[in-house]
């Protein structure tokens, strides 16, 4: 699962070949999430409401690099790394 962007300690990773809705996957300490990228909503787990804030805050900054790395996933490409939140 690599790491596409990391910051304020928050790791977000995408998996090659995994399930639909297109989505990304965050770290937060011991917490785990799943975030849709075309709504931005927990598809599932939890997060503390400042990291989650800040988890949407850069995803919606970000939203078509994210589709880009989802396509590249499903072609088995190399995903590229998309800039943290300042």
């Amino acid at each position: 699962m690599p790491a596409i962007s990391r910051f304020f300690g928050i790791v977000i990773t995408m998996n090659y070949n995994d399930h639909s809705p297109p989505h990304f996957h965050v770290r937060y300490g011991n917490r785990k999430a799943l975030v849709a990228i075309d709504t931005l909503g927990l598809i599932r787990g939890h997060l503390p409401p400042r990291v989650l804030g800040f988890v949407v805050e850069w995803a919606s900054q970000h939203r078509a690099a994210l589709a880009e790395n989802w396509d590249l996933a499903k072609r088995q490409q190399p995903l590229q790394p998309i800039q943290p939140l300042e």
